[in-house]
């Protein structure tokens, strides 16, 4: 089979592997359908990751169950699927308490699309190994297109996780999105829908402020810190000094979440964070835990995750399309 290889800045290229195979059986394999760079592969292609190629890429995808072990119940060859983007057993202490990203059963950090916790490959690749079925893959309910919801595996259910909890929590909050890519437009999407009062959107892109202005947001391109003016606060951005201006915003309080990958230093209000009391979190998302409660979202007719879908491209065309500026293309097949 082909696996999507990451082999410098801007470059990828198709090199062949062995076709995996089912190892015991709890284990699936699966071809994917529809797959779209994560926001932090964009980071990547641009040379800025912390992993020196190569490596097989891809963590959000839709898949077509090829295989299963004779122990898998939960799908069957034929099901589409969504792939978590982290390795987890289902069964350990951390992924039983939700913590999925944080599985025990395999080393820290075990992922599809970087050789960080092993090497699992990933998927861009023409076939995947699933190790634990039942535990991982979640079946893409009918009606949802898998185009639209090739980024369940990672960013729409992020975004899911950044946002529903804090409106549960705080019904009509006000929600300021500092953001350049994927994540933040699903924020806007998903916060409008869940009751937020008002949500400002910040970015330099137009296109992307009018995407966020279809989904009921106000946009800029730029502002100074709002004193007190937001509830909840999302940053994904990956840059410290977008992140301080988001915590500079919040309200007494007030909730950040950062889901930027910070691959370079900087420094943090930590004064004005303690005078008004906000709490930061920066994390990986325990995804598999909130797939489901996404996908339900996604099919509730309330929310429109297609509008951030930027291109639809053969799967062939990964090598020459996938290093091109796009804001969430998504690469699909019609076979295997």
């Amino acid at each position: 089979m082909r696996e999507l290889t990451y082999v410098g800045r801007h470059s990828v290229e198709w090199r062949e592997a062995p076709d995996p195979e089912l190892q015991s059986d709890q284990e699936a394999i699966v071809a994917p359908v529809a797959a779209t760079p994560c926001d932090v592969d964009s980071a990547i292609l641009a040379g800025h990751g912390f992993i020196d190629p190569p490596f097989a890429l891809g963590h959000e995808c839709v898949a077509k169950v090829v295989e299963t072990g004779a122990a898998v119940t939960g799908v069957t060859p034929g099901d589409l699927v969504v792939v978590p983007w982290s390795i987890n057993c289902g069964t350990c202490d951390a992924c039983r308490a939700g913590l999925t990203a944080h599985c025990t059963s395999v080393p820290h950090m075990a992922m599809y699309g970087a050789p960080i916790g092993g090497s699992w490959g990933g998927l861009f690749s023409d076939l995947v190994r699933v190790p634990w079925a039942d535990a991982m893959l979640v079946p893409l309910p009918s009606g949802l297109d898998p185009v639209a919801m090739a980024s369940a595996s990672d960013n729409w259910s992020l975004s899911w996780r950044l946002t529903a909890p804090h409106l549960k929590a705080r019904p009509g909050a006000r929600v300021l999105v500092v953001a350049r890519g994927s994540i933040g437009l699903y924020v806007c999407d998903i916060a409008r829908a869940l009751g937020a009062s008002d949500v400002l959107y910040v970015d330099p892109d137009p296109h992307h402020r009018e995407i966020a202005e279809s989904y009921g947001a106000r946009t800029a391109e730029a502002v100074e810190p709002v004193h007190q003016g937001f509830d909840l606060a999302v940053e994904a951005t990956g840059r410290v000094d977008q992140l301080a201006f988001a915590l500079k915003s919040l309200t007494p309080e007030g909730f950040c979440e950062s889901a930027g990958n910070h691959f370079r230093p900087g420094e943090l209000p930590l004064l004005d964070m303690y005078l008004t009391g906000v709490t930061l979190r920066i994390a990986r998302d325990n995804v598999r835990a909130h797939i489901p409660d996404a996908l339900e979202l996604a099919g509730s007719g309330t929310v429109d995750p297609a509008r951030v879908v930027s291109h639809v491209i053969d799967w062939e065309q990964l090598p020459d399309a996938l290093p091109e500026k796009h804001l969430k293309p998504v690469f699909v097949r019609t076979e295997g």
